[in-house]
């Protein structure tokens, strides 16, 4: 019996130690389990280093906008652009559209504006000096041309008018009496688009402008119009920059409405330029329909009830 009882405790501790192997083997598997799922969430999180290394890539165009340097585009042009306040909408639109360019305005007259241009100082130049300008082209300075906008001359001088040119429908008969009379009359004198259009006027007239009454400034449209608003003497003006000095002069608006006092703007990409993508980029946008209209068509018409410049890209050469 007591050989029985050892055989019976014998087979029961065998059996324990069988269950003892079992059970250490599945929970060998089950820590086999867990190391696979552990080398899945390492491949997860290698992914993930991927990912991330994939959002390096989308913050470039943010690094491209905050931390790499633009490319410096330089845009000469009149001083009846910068002057009139064009430019303090116009280039805030234009950066906002082609963040990649930083726009620096060259504000001079049309003929030293060309001459940047010619000399490679300039990329894309904005004008108003039609004959220069042509003659620009002809020479190989600049590679393209392209009608922007438009707006008038006028004939300014002081309410006394002691010229009498007041309510003339032309310009060359005002500037006869204003020889005649020997009246103060201001010129730019600078080579400006401006500048330009008045000697046509006077050629028309058939006088070479002399003597003590023709005095030259050599300043912008801005400080010549304060000059002769001070001194009391007649100027001509793009009406543009008159009207955003308006409030500040007593000068009066004398004669206007002349076909010979038409004054036309084009941009002009240079031949020579350093940033030949952007001086593309601008022409092209400048003359663009959403620009024509929206920010050149709407420019003055809130504070002076009409338009400053009126648009004509693509109505004439």
């Amino acid at each position: 019996m007591k050989m029985r009882a050892n055989r019976q405790i014998s087979f029961w501790a065998l059996l324990v130690a069988l269950s003892v192997v079992l059970a250490l083997a599945l929970v060998a598997g089950g820590c086999g389990s867990g190391s696979a799922t552990t080398t899945s969430q390492a491949v997860t999180t290698t992914q993930g280093v991927t990912t991330t290394s994939g959002a390096t890539t989308t913050s470039g165009p943010t690094d491209t906008s905050t931390t790499v340097a633009k490319s410096d585009l330089v845009l000469a042009s009149t001083t009846s652009t910068q002057d009139s306040g064009l430019f303090d909408v116009l280039i805030p639109a234009f950066t906002k559209a082609f963040p990649q360019y930083n726009v620096k305005v060259v504000a001079v007259g049309s003929g030293e504006a060309l001459t940047l241009g010619q000399n490679g100082d300039a990329d894309v130049l904005l004008v108003h000096s039609p004959a220069a300008e042509l003659d620009f082209m002809t020479k190989g300075y600049g590679v393209d041309r392209k009608a922007v906008m438009y707006n008038d001359f006028i004939i300014v001088g002081p309410a006394s008018d002691p010229a009498k040119i007041k309510g003339l429908t032309s310009a060359a008969e005002a500037f006869k009496k204003i020889a005649a009379a020997k009246a103060t009359f201001y010129t730019r004198g600078d080579n400006s688009g401006t500048n330009a259009k008045e000697l046509t006027i006077w050629k028309a007239a058939g006088i070479t402008p002399t003597g003590a009454w023709y005095v030259k400034t050599g300043q912008g449209m801005g400080e010549t119009l304060t000059i002769a608003d001070q001194k009391a003497g007649y100027t001509l003006s793009d009406r543009a920059t008159y009207l955003a000095k308006k409030a500040s002069l007593k000068l009066e608006v004398l004669v206007e409405g002349d076909k010979a006092l038409f004054n036309q703007y084009h941009v002009i990409t240079c031949k020579a330029a350093k940033t030949v993508q952007g001086a593309n980029d601008f022409m092209n946008w400048i003359v663009s329909a959403d620009v024509q209209k929206n920010v050149i068509g709407t420019f003055g018409v809130d504070k002076y009830g009409r338009q400053l410049f009126v648009p004509n890209a693509g109505q004439v050469q």
